[in-house]
């Protein structure tokens, strides 16, 4: 059974981005995570992970329904 928290190195692997990256999400709020114990460690729920994730599909298809000949530069 998957775990239902995760770490922010863990969220980081999972988006192929930086933990920096991922803190910064959360600090802006643009993902959900608890802080957890005296020293606050960050976790994000699994399934807040998965919803941010389906949120961003569905942002990227109104995107491109907008614009329809984006910049291609991007990886």
């Amino acid at each position: 059974m998957a775990a239902r928290f995760l770490t922010l190195d863990e969220v980081a692997e999972e988006l192929a981005v930086t933990k920096t990256q991922v803190y910064a999400m959360v600090r802006d709020g643009e993902l959900p995570a608890i802080k957890i114990g005296k020293k606050g460690h960050w976790r994000v729920e699994r399934a807040k992970l998965e919803e941010y994730i389906e949120a961003k599909y569905a942002e990227t298809a109104e995107y491109v329904r907008n614009n329809p000949l984006g910049d291609l530069s991007d990886d």
